[in-house]
């Protein structure tokens, strides 16, 4: 049973707050993800939402056992590591495809996959992305340090990826007018494709940081 008092919540709740956000407000893949579907304005809620769902479940679920979970089975996190490795350098290949073919808002827009397509692209670049399940363990960890407020900790990271994730929703319906022109879309491309294979060969060669 969890007891604490008003100003515990609220100090749990801003601390989280403030490591989401130090967590989730970077340039990754999921995030590069998200942007590129909500400039194509095609399936953006149910990106946005999958993604915050899929935050709630596993931000709460660290803070019940996830870190107990991984060092019992730490062959977890290498499948993981190598399944994340393999998807980003696909989608970055992919990306990088588009850059040298070049495209138009129009012809993305005719080349958007499904709604079930992105619903399984939001679930991949969270769930086969290594530095999320990293980051779920730092959220537990963390938590666990405000004793019976950590829900309210959980709470606050939650709100930082809410927060983050409708960033990216308004901010790309704003600059959606100035990828109307092809060059926009192949520097769009072209940027995701580095970040994409980045982080692929950053992994696989264990040189990404913690």
């Amino acid at each position: 049973m969890f007891t604490f008092t008003l100003p515990a919540f609220f100090t749990a709740w801003a601390s989280g707050t403030a490591t989401g956000l130090g967590l989730f407000a970077v340039v990754g893949a999921q995030s590069a993800f998200v942007l590129r579907q909500g400039l194509m304005r095609t399936h953006v809620m149910t990106v946005l939402a999958t993604c915050a769902l899929v935050d709630a479940v596993f931000i709460f679920g660290s803070v019940w056992g996830l870190q107990r979970l991984t060092e019992q089975v730490p062959g977890l996190t290498e499948v993981i590591l190598w399944f994340g490795v393999v998807f980003l350098a696909w989608y970055g290949l992919q990306s990088a495809r588009r850059a040298w073919r070049g495209g138009s808002l129009a012809h993305c827009r005719q080349a958007v996959p499904s709604r079930g397509a992105a619903l399984l692209g939001a679930l991949g670049f969270s769930l086969l992305n290594p530095h999320f399940w990293l980051d779920m363990v730092v959220v537990g960890s963390l938590a666990h340090g405000f004793a019976d407020a950590r829900l309210a900790f959980a709470v606050g990271v939650l709100t930082a990826s809410v927060l983050w994730l409708a960033v990216l929703g308004v901010g790309s319906r704003l600059f959606a007018p100035f990828f109307s022109d092809a060059r926009a879309w192949r520097i769009l491309d072209a940027l995701i494709a580095v970040i994409m294979l980045g982080l692929a060969y950053a992994l696989a060669t264990g040189d990404l940081g913690a």
